[in-house]
């Protein structure tokens, strides 16, 4: 599938790299981005060459939320035709965020209003020292709320009150504090760290990634009374899985498995 404004790049290790393309604008998205993102998420869910996605932004910004020329255009919309947008930019987070695979954030510049929606459905975000990121919705009489259940999970409420409600702007190691990143490098070190956190994730078995992934889900939404036999359950599945018995002779035997 040909796409307008995102880029798609699968290299031979399995790792399919998925660029925001509107630099000229700082990658700020509008409806047909919206789209495209989602397609392409969807694409690569039954892609069975692709281990695990690289989200990044095209030029020197990650992305600076929606596109206002678009956003304002909706005051010609209806309140129906409004809500259901909101929810094809709803749907667009849920899509990335439900994604059965690895998905990490290459923060490579500014991340803004929904920007930082994106960072948030990120299983592993890394950044620069000259990136800024905010919460900006406030400051054009907005609100982060499609971005907000996903952005709570990783900031908590505490820090969600004292940044959602100034939209004032902070940087990497402010982001890192509250969970927003989970790691910020200088600009010198950014890519090669980077290929780092790739290479790692790499390290794991391609069917235990998304086991993982999938338990992480289940544990938060179970009742606690359920969890022993989920968990149990789970790890007795992997004990006895193919690839589980080849990660674990290996260890034994000295040797590395087949997926690295």
């Amino acid at each position: 599938m040909a796409y307008k404004y995102i880029k798609k790049d699968l290299n031979n290790q399995g790792v399919t790299t998925v660029t925001l393309n509107r630099p000229e604008i700082h990658n700020a998205f509008n409806d047909h981005m919206i789209e495209e993102v989602i397609n392409v998420f969807t694409d690569l869910s039954d892609c069975p060459k692709t281990r695990l996605v690289v989200l990044t932004g095209e030029g020197k910004s990650f992305c600076a939320g929606a596109d206002l020329n678009w956003m304002s255009s909706m005051v010609e919309y209806s309140m129906e035709e409004n809500f259901e947008d909101s929810k094809k930019l709803a749907k667009m987070f849920e899509t990335i965020n439900n994604f059965a695979k690895p998905v990490i954030g290459r923060i490579n510049g500014h991340a803004l209003g929904g920007g930082v929606g994106l960072v948030a459905v990120c299983d592993y975000a890394i950044t620069h020292d000259k990136a800024k990121f905010g919460f900006t919705e406030v400051r054009l009489g907005l609100i982060p709320a499609v971005i907000s259940p996903y952005c709570l999970n990783k900031i908590g409420e505490s820090h969600a009150r004292a940044w959602f409600l100034s939209g004032e702007m902070f940087k990497g190691d402010k982001a890192q504090n509250i969970g927003l990143i989970h790691e910020v490098t200088t600009l010198d070190d950014y890519n090669e760290r980077v290929e780092q956190v790739i290479v790692s994730h790499l390290q794991a078995g391609p069917e235990a990634a998304v086991v993982a992934k999938e338990l992480i889900r289940n544990v938060l939404k179970e009742e606690k009374s359920k969890l022993t036999d989920i968990t149990c359950s789970e790890i007795a599945k992997r004990r006895v899985s193919t690839e589980g018995q080849e990660g674990m002779k290996a260890l034994l035997n000295k040797t590395k498995p087949k997926w690295t």
